[in-house]
């Protein structure tokens, strides 16, 4: 169990810091992104595991995140945690569909 928590949580760390940086943020400004993905991830694997569909889960994310950043940082955070959501979300869906494939 553990390892679906550190693997969604890696996993979107990579992708939404690197889409961060795209984005321009540079220091605390990352560090503000990791710090929202350290609390939104898990409790969102979580409740998603505890049969919580991913769609509302997802939104509530990105309202949690885009808020936080808006409190940080100006560089479109509302935009920000919807795209670097969005393709994380669908980098997941990608990436679980693949381990399926490969544990067959």
């Amino acid at each position: 169990m553990i390892e679906v928590f550190a693997l969604s949580l890696g996993a979107t760390l990579l992708i939404e810091l690197a889409i961060a940086h795209a984005w321009g943020l540079r220091g605390r400004e990352l560090v503000t992104v990791l710090a929202a993905n350290v609390m939104t991830n898990p409790l969102a694997v979580a409740l998603h595991l505890a049969g919580i569909p991913q769609l509302p889960l997802e939104s509530a994310v990105v309202l949690a995140e885009g808020a936080t950043y808006r409190l940080h940082f100006d560089k479109r955070p509302w935009l920000l945690a919807l795209v670097s959501n969005g393709v994380s979300w669908g980098m997941g869906l990608m990436i679980q569909q693949f381990l399926i494939c490969i544990t067959k």
